[in-house]
């Protein structure tokens, strides 16, 4: 898996904290001035990535152990999972919740925040295993990619407040879903 692929799975898996993030955005802004809007946002943006860079690797050494056992079927594996946490995705953002709107985010809503959103990346992480992708760059790549898109998420969360976060959820969604059907076409297909 290339560079291209993985930054698009880091794409589509930090949709999740680019919408978490552009509410966090929306909800503080009022409260803090430009500095430490700034600083409080890259806080919960690193936190995001962070762990989206940690559940991989936890996924693929999960994944790792139990190979052997479904190596005949991994591309179906990557697939299906891949292809159920993008309509996930797809249906959060059709049918939203109603969010409580947080001023202060503690520490503790940050990090509860950061696992939550990143519990897809644990699923994605058993998928690598299965295809062997080399797993530290594909994290790197993956926790980057969630900082980045979570502090832009941030300001436009400040700035437009929750006109883009459910067409995030959706994009992301369409991302992974794509990708998984990637896989299973040059495992089935192509192969």
């Amino acid at each position: 898996m290339g560079f291209v692929e993985l930054f698009l799975i880091g794409v589509g898996l930090s949709m999740d904290a680019f919408a978490v993030s552009t509410t966090n955005g929306m909800c503080v802004s009022r409260q803090y001035k430009r500095q430490s809007f700034f600083t409080r946002a890259l806080v919960w943006s690193a936190m995001f990535g962070l762990f989206q860079g940690l559940m991989p690797m936890l996924g693929y050494f999960l994944g790792k152990t139990f190979a052997s056992f479904i190596s005949s079927i991994d591309h179906w594996i990557a697939f299906i999972l891949l292809g159920f946490i993008g309509g996930q995705m797809i249906w959060e953002a059709v049918h939203p919740e109603k969010e409580e709107c947080e001023v202060n985010l503690p520490f503790f809503t940050i990090l509860t925040q950061a696992i939550a959103t990143s519990i897809d990346a644990l699923a994605v992480g058993v998928s690598f295993a299965l295809l062997e992708v080399n797993i530290l760059s594909a994290s790197v790549i993956i926790a980057l990619t969630t900082l980045l898109c979570s502090l832009v998420g941030a300001y436009l969360g400040k700035a437009f407040g929750s006109l883009l976060k459910s067409k995030a959820e959706v994009f992301g969604g369409v991302i992974l879903v794509l990708i998984g059907l990637k896989i299973l076409l040059e495992h089935t297909i192509l192969a």
